[in-house]
């Protein structure tokens, strides 16, 4: 009970402190008409108040003829540190002291502030020297007792300092912070999002059927509705609505309603215990492989055209990205593969298909950039091997496995030293294995990325649809087609529509509870619904908003950078030829910048005061 400095170990509640105050005031009633003259002379004395001590009774010792005595702590005026007390002690002592220090503050004659100093260091002096001579002579009365008691039981509390939160910084005269208008472009395929912010998702649920007609019939026609600046009631903002609905609207092949054809790798467990009457009949495979070979040739052709910006094709091995010339600052067509096999990248070179492998790539790069550096290095002293030539050589170890340059499997050092000839070398067929080995550590990795560019792109799809491993031959997959994913119609697709749901829930804060609200999209998101999204929720959420991604994590590598175009060919023909891709233009100009996220995709990203901000 330390912390609750002004009330003692006995405290009474209000009630109680009410229903005693009462049967005191009955009790003396009764003792005002019964007791002799010198009982009445000595309770005079007391001016109606009674000496508090922890002893026995006023009289006697038992209950005839005594009142219980009042606890002084059961009302708050009785402490030392009571309103009342000290507005009354306080108005009296200063109303001198701020007349002085008013006048020495406004200004005066000299005299005058000579005169008012003395007075005020005079009034100081008498107050304190005066309640020490008070304390000492006087006989302490009630209230002095009391306060006496409550200065050896409360004595830290006078020390102890008020402390008072601090106050919000100052930001009028800061420097303005940079304002981030847009977000990388992130190419990994979601399979969640998380949507979260202080105002209400309400208006993103319960469509109306026009809105919902109007939001598919913008889909289908690749038109947008500009929304306006400011919306003070999402819910009666049919424009925003019908955006919503639009943005998730997308393109699938093949359909099938009592199975859930994304995510495909990893998928077996989904799929077992499900009807797949194509598992034992050719001829039904044979027909849902014809029909997926037509829908990826229309794909195809349509990107080409820039018709369709880009598309996926998902298999339960591997995930395929088809771009169109322009898009991530690419020359031409590209295509990424991943993950891959050195089984699979041998069947790509039997049929002539050029690839790279960018990340590998990227290492070996680095790797020849940082050598000669080390050199001069190692020449300016002496001879001496540097600190930072081991710490290269370690950190590029896993990089030189990968590296299969050398044909003779790293023994040129022995005819360097001339003993080339005491040493038996390994046969060739001991060095293939090592670089078969080490070409067989690539698999399933993100090192293993491929890239296709150019006509090779052509020849990549003509290898998928007569690719016979593309098709699961056993297992709960086997017989079906991959999933082509797209946010244009094609041949053979059908409109789908992502699930979104809201949740308004309450967080603990250090103040107490806080209303969050939260809106759920869940399916194959696609980068340009990421970003509708984000342009939709930008002026509905009064910009202020937090979303959560949640990566199909094979498709993160997907953001490896590829070939840059010129600053000449982006400015002129890609703007222009993407314009038909039935897409926004900001959503165009996002995905056209090139990839700068790597082998990692976007976990986290926020918007505060309309500027973003993201992890990765």
């Amino acid at each position: 009970m330390s912390e609750q400095g002004c009330y003692s170990p006995s405290f009474k509640k209000p009630s109680d402190i009410l229903r005693m105050r009462r049967k005191r005031a009955r009790s003396e009633g009764v003792c005002a008409g019964t007791s002799s003259a010198a009982s009445v002379s000595s309770t005079a004395a007391l001016a109606g108040v009674r000496p508090f001590s922890p002893g026995p009774l006023l009289k006697g010792q038992g209950r005839s003829g005594g009142v219980k005595r009042r606890n002084p702590f059961a009302n708050i005026e009785n402490t030392y540190n009571s309103p009342k007390k000290r507005a009354v002690s306080c108005t009296e002592d200063t109303s001198e002291c701020r007349k002085a220090i008013a006048v020495l503050c406004d200004g005066g004659s000299s005299t005058e502030n000579a005169n008012l100093s003395a007075s005020f260091g005079e009034l100081l002096s008498s107050n304190l020297t005066g309640k020490q001579s008070d304390n000492q002579n006087k006989k302490p009365s009630f209230s002095e007792e009391n306060s006496l008691f409550e200065d050896d039981l409360f004595a830290t509390e006078k020390v102890t300092p008020i402390l008072k939160s601090p106050e919000a910084p100052q930001i009028c005269g800061a420097p303005p912070t940079e304002v981030c208008r847009e977000y990388p472009a992130d190419w990994s395929l979601k399979t969640r999002l998380l949507f979260t912010s202080p105002h209400s998702f309400s208006w993103a649920e319960h469509l109306k059927a026009q809105e919902e007609a109007q939001g598919l019939s913008l889909h289908c026609r690749a038109e947008y509705a500009s929304l306006p600046q400011n919306i003070q009631d999402p819910r009666s903002c049919t424009e925003l609505r019908c955006g919503f609905q639009q943005c998730l609207q997308y393109w699938q092949h093949p359909y099938l309603p009592w199975l859930s054809l994304f995510p495909r790798i990893g998928a077996e467990r989904k799929f077992a215990g499900k009807n797949t009457p194509w598992a034992q009949d050719a001829a039904l495979q044979q027909s849902l492989m014809s029909e997926w070979s037509v829908s990826l040739t229309s794909l195809y052709s349509l990107l080409k055209a820039r018709l369709c910006p880009y598309f996926y094709v998902c298999s339960y091995q591997f995930t395929v990205l088809f771009r169109a010339a322009g898009l991530s600052g690419a020359k031409g067509i590209t295509a990424l593969l991943s993950p891959t096999t050195r089984g699979l990248r041998e069947a790509m070179k039997a049929d002539g298909i050029e690839f790279s492998l960018p990340l590998l790539e990227e290492k070996r790069k680095s790797k020849e950039s940082c050598s000669p550096q080390l050199n001069d290095n190692s020449q300016q002293r002496d001879g001496a091997e540097p600190s930072g030539a081991v710490t290269s050589q370690h950190s590029d170890k896993e990089e030189d496995e990968y590296d299969d340059e050398d044909d003779d499997g790293g023994l040129s050092w022995l005819q360097d030293m001339g003993i080339q000839d005491k040493i038996k070398k390994p046969d060739a067929i001991s060095i293939k294995l090592r670089k078969e080995h080490n070409e067989v550590r690539l698999d399933h990795r993100p090192e293993s990325v491929v890239l296709v560019e150019g006509s090779n792109t052509f020849t990549l799809i003509n290898f998928l649809i007569n690719c016979k491993s593309l098709v699961a031959g056993a297992g709960s997959q086997a017989g079906l087609p991959p999933t082509l994913l797209a946010p244009t119609a094609f041949r053979g697709a059908t409109l789908q529509m992502l699930k979104a749901r809201s949740v308004n829930v309450k967080t603990q804060v250090r103040t107490g509870y806080q209303d969050v609200c939260s809106l759920e999209v869940t399916g194959p998101i696609m980068p340009h619904a990421l970003h509708a999204l984000t342009q939709l929720l930008k002026p509905a959420q009064k910009g202020g908003f937090s979303v959560s991604l949640y990566t199909h994590e094979p498709s993160a590598v997907l953001n490896v950078p590829v070939t840059k175009l010129s600053e000449s060919d982006q400015q002129s023909n890609i703007e222009q030829d993407l314009v038909r891709c039935g897409l926004q233009q900001s959503t165009i100009q996002q995905l056209e910048e090139p990839a700068t996220l790597g082998k990692s995709a976007l976990r986290q990203l926020h918007m505060r005061d309309f500027s973003y901000s993201w992890s990765s």
